[in-house]
């Protein structure tokens, strides 16, 4: 049963990895358009750069925002049965380090969850 529950992690990982790959492969791409605005300003029309500027920005930030405060409410959701899943310790010594990587990544999600919410307001 562990095996199949490390496969399963290490496939969703992977999965995630090249998610994330691809959307830095598209932060990339929009760099490259946005340094390719410059020519607009050179050919005197200089405003034309800066209203496609402002739309990529907006609806960058509007795009990510979104996706971001879902993400955000997706798993804020569901604290309450993630926290049921910690692992008992009942004052057993050997059960302790379970129980602190347990509260450790609990920790961790819940700073990253009020991260993505100042971010959100900012």
């Amino acid at each position: 049963m562990d095996q199949t529950i490390t496969e399963a992690e290490r496939a969703t990982r992977e999965r995630i990895a090249r998610h994330l790959q691809e959307l830095h492969r598209l932060h990339l791409a929009l760099a490259e358009e946005s340094r390719a605005l410059k020519r607009f300003t050179t050919e005197g029309r200089a405003e034309v750069e800066i209203g496609l500027a402002s739309e990529l920005i907006e609806q960058y930030l509007g795009a990510s925002g979104a996706f971001l405060e879902n993400m955000r409410g997706r798993f804020e959701a569901r604290l309450a049965l993630l926290r049921r899943g910690e692992p008992a310790f009942g004052g057993r010594s050997e059960q302790a380090p379970d129980h602190g990587a347990f509260w450790l990544g609990f920790s961790r999600l819940c700073a990253v969850l009020r991260r993505a919410g100042r971010h959100a307001e900012g």
